[in-house]
């Protein structure tokens, strides 16, 4: 397709954007439709996508895309996972084009959205680049690697407001669960919010780990992109790098961006200088030995395996961010208490009779910021055309993330650190602030639009 074309069809994309969001509050009316109106749209009405790392989850993502839209470029560094996405009948149908470098797919003006499921140290250089090249975004979480990056990427939102930029923390999809549990809060059926405990559990340990020889079908320099150069290990890539402070935050960020969001957003702690003033991180293990906040080995897993972080907000509520008990989330306020997994909501106002029932659509279209209750792709797809915000937004997404980055910085130097919610700064203590970003290495650098 050329490339006016393309931007024809991103135009009819986004053209509704500014008039959706001229509305009184941003709410933006809508309209009954599904992934099979969108299946069946006419070919200049679809949405063209590029999807960035496509293992396992990427290629999981990219067939749920295909729902709504044509899968036209797929990238990955290792060029089997690029082409089995490329042949997936769910996903390229062997009709895509396979990259290994992800800036081919920015640079095509035909391309509406980007899909990025890459290691988290890639995410928010691709996200900005994307969105510099005039693409929607839905990015994996977590979004980010760092502090730093969370303003990074908070910023480059800001600047490309008609792009919808969105992150797969599904969750906020789970009516049933993690909706119905953010309602139970906010109508106040705990009443005054005390103490939430949020399960992630640990990371796994492991190592060590032998060097070899990468795959040759594996780009190992650009896969490490900004991350220190060292030899490859197969247990540093692909899935396992979660459980290295060089690519990931462990389980701080794997799970906690999941459940450290729910739980913020229960609490109404997810705005834009919201977030906790005192992270207590002197109960936590590391399967290594550490100095100055850095594992001293590099051969073996290296992110904290048995945790207990106490953050303490400033109304007084205290969350507990741990590997120990059950995965889910605790509130526990002075009414009673209820407990949200993936699985179920369990605790008193469930006992005393509040069923699904009285958790009402327009409770649901609250939470979705004015949208029907969807599935996350759905909605994110309905945001491109109507415009508006998703219902995982990057704004809401950021605040969490700074407090999962807390919460590994304090285990990481196992004491305290204090946080300024407003200025985003962590207060009185040079060494944990310098944590808080990481220069990368040259050629791998983060635009700060």
């Amino acid at each position: 397709m050329s490339g006016s074309h393309g931007a024809s069809r991103r135009g009819f994309l986004s053209g509704s954007l500014s008039g959706a969001a001229a509305l009184t509050g941003g709410f933006v009316p809508t309209f009954a439709w599904t992934t099979t109106a969108f299946a069946n749209a006419a070919a200049n009405d679809r949405a063209r996508i590029g999807c960035i790392g496509t293992g396992s989850m990427g290629t999981g993502d990219a067939q749920g895309h295909a729902q709504f839209g044509d899968i036209v470029a797929v990238c990955d560094v290792d060029n089997r996972h690029a082409e089995r996405c490329r042949n997936d009948d769910n996903s390229g149908k062997c009709k895509a084009d396979a990259y290994r470098d992800y800036r081919h797919v920015l640079d095509r003006d035909d391309i509406d959205v980007v899909s990025i499921v890459t290691p988290d140290h890639w995410h928010v250089k691709i996200a900005i680049e994307a969105l510099q090249a005039g693409k929607h975004v839905f990015c994996q979480k977590p979004l980010s690697l760092t502090l730093e990056e969370n303003r990074l990427a908070r910023a480059a939102a800001e600047k490309f407001p008609k792009l919808q930029f969105f992150i797969g923390t599904q969750q906020r999809s789970q009516k049933d669960q993690f909706l119905r549990a953010v309602n139970m809060v906010h109508k106040g059926l705990l009443g005054d919010i005390k103490k939430v405990t949020v399960g992630i559990n640990g990371s796994p340990t492991g190592g060590p780990f032998p060097v070899a020889q990468p795959p040759k079908e594996l780009d190992w320099e650009m896969w490490l992109g900004q991350a220190p150069k060292v030899d490859y290990r197969e247990r540093r890539c692909h899935y396992e790098f979660r459980w290295w402070y060089e690519y990931s935050g462990g389980k701080f960020t794997d799970w906690g961006a999941h459940h450290v969001d729910i739980a913020q957003w229960a609490l109404k702690e997810d705005a834009k200088g919201k977030g906790p003033t005192k992270i207590n991180g002197t109960d936590a293990k590391h399967p290594v030995p550490f100095k100055d906040g850095y594992p001293t080995v590099d051969d073996c897993y290296n992110t904290s395996d048995d945790f207990a972080v106490n953050c303490t907000f400033p109304s007084g509520v205290e969350m507990v961010v741990t590997s120990r008990g059950d995965n889910g989330i605790l509130f526990e306020g002075t009414k009673g208490r209820i407990f949200v997994n993936r699985e179920k909501v369990t605790g008193k106002p469930v006992e005393e009779g509040w069923d699904k029932d009285k958790f009402t659509d327009a409770d649901v279209v609250a939470l979705y910021k004015g949208k029907p209750f969807e599935d996350h792709k759905t909605n994110f797809y309905r945001c491109i055309r109507e415009g508006g915000l998703p219902v995982s937004d990057v704004f809401s997404h950021v605040v969490a993330m700074n407090t999962c980055h807390l919460s590994a910085i304090a285990a990481r130097l196992g004491r305290t650190i204090t946080w300024d919610p407003a200025a985003e700064k962590i207060i009185g203590d040079e060494q944990a602030a310098a944590i808080a970003a990481r220069t990368p290495r040259a050629g791998y650098e983060i635009p700060r639009v």
